[in-house]
């Protein structure tokens, strides 16, 4: 967004932080400030270059969808920081203005709830190599990026460094308990079906996403950003067509880019990461912004 200024770390001396890839979590007591810098990550590598902008447009999305699906599911949003900090972060205003939610605290599932829609990524590999993603079976003869019959959930677990790895539904019972998995699942399922009907009516596929969710005072709350295109493969429907790679609203330009110097040996997928050159950055923020405009449209 022009005038934006870029935010790679914020700083609140005396305040406890968690610093994620994207997002500095910092601890107020009973409740968390997420906030959403513009740094990006991928092949879980922080890359050294940010996408200006990209905090506050993935806030004002994650906004957006909490307030459509609320009367879906409850969540964890008390509001977004824009002209008022909280008591004690006056000085810091700058820093947080448009790129920071005011959350109430909860105890994290241990899950990520993956739902799938189209078989694309990891769920594409795993299905020619076994017919099946994330162990559940799916007919024969589907196409790359194709449309699932019905949606799917594939769980993961959460790992605080590297790759979630996919488990099965009967793995995530065990772990979280079946009677919670079983509702979260089936909120999870509901909430796509919501947000991806919501988004073909504005020319946008979501192909996949996943949420997350806490425990708040006995309730489960969905938390964290919320179908944004860091957390969801975004595609535009006016140029789908299943049989290939996808044009895409998300990051996976910038995956695409760095798999191409993988495949000319200039980098090998660890820190530290390649600068991005200018063109990559301003389309990768271009992709951003449509797919905030189109979905506010």
């Amino acid at each position: 967004m022009p005038g934006d200024s870029i935010i790679v770390q914020t700083e609140l001396p005396g305040v406890s932080v968690r610093r994620g890839k994207v997002r500095d979590v910092y601890d107020l007591g009973d409740e968390i400030l997420l906030v959403t810098t513009d740094r990006i990550s991928a092949y879980d590598v922080v890359l050294p270059t940010p996408i200006p902008g990209k905090g506050r447009m993935l806030t004002q999305i994650s906004e957006f969808w909490f307030g459509l699906l609320a009367g879906v599911t409850p969540n964890h949003l008390i509001e977004v920081v824009r002209d008022q900090a909280p008591p004690g972060l006056e000085a810091h205003l700058d820093q947080l203005r448009g790129r920071t939610m005011r959350c109430r605290k909860s105890k994290v599932v241990p899950i990520e709830f993956v739902v799938r829609g189209y078989l694309a990524g990891s769920g594409w590999v795993d299905y020619q190599r076994t017919g099946s993603v994330c162990g559940v079976p799916l007919p024969p003869g589907l196409a790359q990026c194709g449309k699932l019959p019905e949606p799917i959930f594939t769980p993961a677990t959460k790992a605080e460094e590297g790759h979630d790895e996919n488990i099965s539904f009967e793995a995530a019972c065990d772990a979280v308990g079946s009677e919670v998995m079983t509702d979260l699942r089936d909120r999870s399922l509901t909430l796509y079906k919501r947000a991806a009907e919501y988004a073909a009516q504005r020319g946008i596929i979501i192909a996949d996403t996943k949420f997350e969710w806490g425990l708040c005072d006995g309730e489960h709350l969905l938390i964290d950003e919320v179908l944004t295109p860091d957390s969801s493969r975004f595609w535009p429907a006016d140029s789908y067509a299943p049989g290939r790679d996808q044009e895409s609203f998300d990051k996976q330009y910038v995956r695409n880019y760095l798999t191409g110097l993988v495949k000319e040996g200039k980098w090998n997928k660890t820190p530290p990461g390649p600068a991005l050159p200018e063109e990559i950055v301003r389309n990768t923020a271009a992709r951003y912004r449509e797919a905030l405009e189109r979905l506010m449209a």
